[in-house]
């Protein structure tokens, strides 16, 4: 079933499940925002993030001695093919007319085609991905993804707390880790698109796997004779 939506081009990637937080400044995505708000509350209060590629520039803000200059047309090219809603959940206007506002990830997509033009903002016409539903693989994998993904953090962030509360649906966590892990958008890309849990999971362990690798590997570094000539403090 294909629909179309108003999409947003950014340079980053949006999970379902996942908060992003966005601040509008350019004057089509302003009046995609109002459109938003006065639509019926059983209507649809959502619009596609579809991530740019690498080499194709984000809009940029508005300079303080005026609006930014107008973007260039975005072509089908410069987008990744799998995009997700975002749904709108608090917006604040600001005095001049910009707006912040809260969203959270919601359905993936697939892009058919884009036009400009017929409205003030990007539209799309997509094709929705389906639902997932964990199975009895996903299930089993998600407690070795969670165990790599803790083993990945302590590495990354030793002086941190480690996430005490986990979800326990494994679609949730295996949107958490590809959203949390340092990857490069490529990876995310491809874990968004991922036909189903399990196999998402699957591609999480291999690379939560390489990652810890990497980082042991750059603490296992050995320190420098002079700071070994150090005193060695009480605490």
């Amino acid at each position: 079933m294909s629909e179309r939506l108003p999409v947003f081009p950014l340079g980053t990637v949006l999970f379902p499940g996942l908060v992003l937080p966005l601040h509008i400044f350019e004057e089509r995505y302003r009046s995609l925002v109002r459109e938003l708000v006065a639509s019926p509350e059983d209507g649809p209060h959502e619009f596609g993030v579809v991530t740019l590629r690498r080499g194709v520039e984000a809009p940029s803000p508005e300079a303080e001695d005026g609006p930014a200059p107008e973007p260039p047309p975005v072509k089908l090219d410069d987008l990744y093919p799998v995009g997700c809603t975002a749904e709108l959940r608090q917006v604040t206007e600001l005095p001049d007319g910009r707006f912040d506002i809260m969203t959270v990830g919601r359905r993936r997509f697939t892009l058919v085609d884009i036009r400009q033009g017929e409205e003030p903002y990007l539209t799309a016409k997509v094709e929705w991905l389906p639902d997932e539903t964990p199975d009895e693989t996903a299930a089993q994998l998600a407690p070795r993804a969670l165990a790599a993904f803790r083993t990945y953090l302590d590495l990354l962030r030793p002086d941190s707390e480690v996430i005490d509360t986990v979800p326990g649906d494994p679609t949730v966590l295996s949107h958490l880790i590809a959203a949390t892990a340092q990857l490069t958008t490529d990876e995310r890309q491809l874990l968004l698109a991922a036909p189903d849990t399990a196999t998402r999971l699957r591609a999480e362990l291999k690379l939560l796997n390489r990652e810890a690798g990497l980082l042991a590997k750059v603490r296992a570094v050995p320190v420098p004779l002079s700071d070994l000539a150090r005193p060695a403090s009480p605490n």
